[in-house]
C-alpha cells in the first residue's frame, strides 16, 4: 500500500525537503499539555489523512514523559495488510525521534537516535509480556497499536535511509523488556491512547526534559529471508512534522508554558 511519496530521511536531515508551518490552536490540549515548543505542520493533501501530522508535542514531570500527536484524519484507522509471514511484512508507525540519550531507557549510551514509536504489524507480536487485545493470548497482538522505544541508525540500504540498529545481547546494554529480536527495540508495555485524530502515550524515561524531538509517520519493513538488508528498515516516510527532520520541538517540564520557538 502506497500512502505518499517516499522521502529520504537523509535528505530531510540535510534540509532539502521543506514543509510549510502553520500556527493554529491544537485540540490536543483536551488530553494533555500541548503548550509550548510543539511542532505544527500544514495539512498535506498528498498524504492520507491518518498519517498527515498537524501537531506534535511532549512534556515530562522528570520521571514520566507524555508524547502527543494530532493528525488530519482518524488516528490508527489504517493498518498493514496481513501477509502471513514475519519476513517481508510491514510495520506502520507514528514516531517521535528524539535527542534523548538511549541510556535513558536502558540502551547503550550515545548508540543512535532514540525514537518512540506507536506501531501496528499484524504478522508478528513483539510484545510477548503483554496482552494488548485482552483475549487471553499475549502472542497475537501485533495489529493492536502499541508502544516501542527503538534506536535508529543511518543505513543507505533502507529506502528512507534509517534502520533499527542491530545489537549483540551480552555486548550491548538492553532494557529488561526487550523482545526476542536482535535489534535495539524495547517493549515497555504502556498502552497508547487513540481518540479521533489524536494520539497520546505516557511512559518512563530519564533525561527527557529539555531534549529536542521531531515527529513522523512511516512504514518499516522486515527484510525478506536471505536478504542482505538490515532486519528492520525505515523504508517510507509519509510525513515529517518539521519538514526537514531538524528536531525543533522541545520536551517541556509539565505545566510550563512558553512561546513556541519553531
Amino acid at each position: 500500500m502506497t500512502i505518499s511519496k517516499n522521502n529520504s530521511l537523509s535528505n530531510l536531515a540535510s534540509g532539502t525537503f521543506l514543509a510549510a508551518a502553520i500556527v493554529s490552536t491544537s485540540i490536543l490540549g483536551a488530553i494533555g499539555n500541548a503548550g509550548a515548543h510543539d511542532i505544527k505542520s500544514a495539512v498535506n493533501k498528498d498524504i492520507i489523512p491518518p498519517f498527515d501530522i498537524i501537531n506534535a508535542s511532549a512534556n515530562t514531570d522528570g520521571r514520566w514523559a507524555t508524547f502527543l500527536m494530532e493528525l488530519a484524519g482518524k488516528t490508527g484507522s489504517v493498518t498493514p495488510e496481513e501477509t502471513g509471514a514475519f519476513r517481508g511484512s510491514s510495520v506502520f508507525a507514528y514516531v517521535w525521534p528524539t535527542k534523548i540519550d538511549p541510556a535513558g531507557v536502558g540502551f547503550t549510551s550515545n548508540s543512535g537516535v532514540l525514537a518512540l514509536a506507536i506501531t501496528s504489524h499484524p504478522d508478528f507480536d513483539d510484545t510477548p509480556l503483554y496482552d494488548e487485545n485482552a483475549d487471553g493470548d499475549p502472542a497475537n497482538d501485533g495489529k493492536t497499536w502499541h508502544a516501542h522505544w527503538a534506536v535508529l541508525a543511518q543505513d543507505a540500504a533502507c529506502g528512507a535511509g534509517f534502520k533499527v540498529r542491530e545489537i549483540s545481547p551480552g555486548q550491548d546494554l538492553v532494557p529488561a523488556t526487550m523482545p526476542d529480536l536482535p535489534i535495539a527495540l524495547d517493549a515497555p508495555g504502556q498502552s497508547p491512547i487513540l481518540f479521533e485524530n489524536q494520539l497520546k502515550v505516557t511512559l518512563p524515561v530519564k533525561g527527557a526534559e529539555g531534549a529536542h524531538f521531531d515527529a513522523m509517520t512511516a512504514v518499516l519493513n522486515v527484510s525478506n529471508e536471505g536478504s542482505d538488508k538490515p532486519l528492520l528498515c525505515v523504508n517510507q516516510a509519509h510525513d515529517v512534522a518539521s519538514g526537514d527532520l531538524s528536531f525543533p520541538g522541545i520536551i517541556m517540564k509539565k505545566g510550563e508554558s512558553n512561546l513556541a520557538s519553531n
